[in-house]
């Protein structure tokens, strides 16, 4: 909003529903601030809203990085508003020494819109907005996960250029209906911001698809898990203000170039103020062009160039603000939908943390070692039996090895001879000896590494007496490393 009136229409800084919205907003931040601050520490620990007031958990929340960013951004707020009120006070200070002009010498000036900041205003200005986006950038979802270092700047851009263009549409939109009726926009302030927010839009564009990218990570995803939900409709909502957009930008072209009443003689020494008064109130048969004369004589009479039509149909210039008006109005609307979609978008858990987390989940809940039980007959009598071999955990990597050997009868028996080797006939890998040791009672390993997931077979031979072996197998599944 601050950067409407600093870039498009200096001039407008001096109406008071603009300084009003300013001044709102300022005050609405700095409170949602202070109250983020205080509820912080009760939602971390889970106290009700009785510890707002702890101090020593207020300390707490302070040291924490959530509790330092609003801190920070508590005192650039504060530098902001010593900022606003400075340049209040400069403009009450400047109108009060411009000498009082005739009403429509008043409303020429008005129109022109000359910078009344200086450069150190506007670099100031610049400083604070890009400071408070960082306190943004620095505590939500670019502060974590993949490439954190571009993920911040990223992210302060497309925080700008949200408050660029929904800040700007929402001043205009103040501008075109609460203005005094006496109060002319100049049009070169419209097409200015209209630049300005097409810049804007593309900046947001741009980093709003590596932000959905980095946060996502697959196309699957967005119909998955819930912040892709809310990202599909982000973008709907978007792609609607886009083309409520090039409605505007249309209004916008339409209003710069309309014909203007035709020019008079150069000797009559004349002069011509061309308003676009769009205030409340204003009449559909205005006049757009007024001609004053530096000669004496009567005035020369002035031709009403938006006033109605020799049918009484409204004129194009009025129809063109109105225009302008709609498709504005719609385009504020369906970026306060963005702005609350984006809120929600910051309190969910984005889509690549979520599938991570449902993966994670997911291997705890699996069993921790991998369990092969292999049947064996040597043919001779009570030689049958099994051996069960558990690979702990089952995965990729190293793996501890245990293996039991159960006769006939169901009980551990104790074999001169067991040898175990596993093979992936697919990657061609094996066979790997897994070097069993008798331990007296059980046989094991204590690491034998497997190195890539899928199909493998366990080869066992078991020798029960120095002429009695035989060798068996079994296929098993070995699991890649968690994520």
């Amino acid at each position: 909003m601050a950067l409407f009136t600093l870039v498009c229409w200096p001039g407008g800084a001096t109406l008071r529903p603009l300084r009003r919205l300013l001044l709102t907003g300022w005050t609405a931040l700095f409170a949602s601030t202070i109250l983020l601050l205080l509820l912080r520490g009760p939602y971390e620990t889970g106290k009700g809203l009785t510890a707002v007031f702890d101090l020593s958990l207020l300390g707490r929340t302070l040291t924490g990085r959530a509790g330092l960013t609003l801190g920070a951004r508590l005192v650039l707020l504060a530098a902001a508003g010593g900022l606003l009120v400075l340049c209040a006070t400069r403009l009450r200070r400047e109108a009060q020494k411009t000498p009082r002009l005739p009403a429509t010498e008043a409303k020429a000036d008005q129109l022109v819109g000359k910078p009344q900041f200086s450069v150190g205003v506007r670099a100031a200005g610049a400083l604070l907005a890009v400071g408070l986006a960082v306190t943004w950038a620095a505590a939500e979802h670019a502060s974590a996960g993949i490439q954190v270092p571009l993920a911040i700047p990223v992210s302060v851009l497309h925080l700008l250029a949200m408050a660029v263009w929904l800040g700007g549409l929402i001043a205009l939109a103040v501008a075109l209906f609460r203005a005094p009726a006496e109060t002319a926009i100049p049009a070169a302030a419209v097409t200015r911001f209209s630049r300005l927010a097409f810049t804007a839009v593309v900046v947001l564009v741009v980093t709003g698809v590596y932000q959905s990218w980095r946060q996502v990570g697959s196309f699957e995803a967005l119909s998955t898990t819930d912040y892709g939900r809310l990202l599909a409709l982000k973008t709907i909502a978007v792609i609607s203000v886009l083309i409520a957009a090039s409605f505007s930008r249309q209004w916008t072209a339409q209003l710069v170039h309309q014909r203007l009443p035709e020019p008079l003689s150069a000797a009559a020494h004349q002069r011509v103020h061309v308003t676009q008064t769009v205030g409340v109130g204003a009449s559909v048969s205005r006049d757009t062009g007024k001609v004053t004369h530096d000669t004496a004589g009567p005035p020369a009479p002035s031709r009403p160039a938006d006033g109605p039509g020799p049918s009484g149909s409204p004129s194009d210039s009025d129809h063109h603000r109105r225009g302008l008006r709609r498709s504005v109005t719609a385009e504020a609307i369906l970026g306060v939908v963005v702005l609350a979609l984006t809120t929600l978008l910051t309190g969910t858990q984005p889509s690549r943390a979520a599938v991570q987390s449902a993966a994670s989940a997911a291997a705890a809940r699996e069993p921790r070692a991998r369990v092969v039980v292999i049947p064996f007959d040597v043919g001779a009598p009570a030689g049958d039996g099994k051996v069960q071999i558990t690979f702990a955990p089952g995965r990729v990597g190293d793996n501890t090895v245990e293996a039991l050997v159960y006769g006939a009868d169901g009980g551990v028996t104790a074999v001169p001879e067991l040898r175990v080797t596993l093979t992936q006939q697919a990657q061609r890998i094996g066979p790997l000896d897994a070097k069993l040791v008798d331990r007296g009672g059980y046989w094991s390993a204590d690491r034998m590494r497997l190195p890539s997931p899928g199909t493998w077979t366990v080869r066992v031979t078991v020798r029960i007496t120095d002429i009695d072996q035989v060798t068996v197998s079994k296929n098993m599944t070995i699991k890649p490393p968690p994520l």
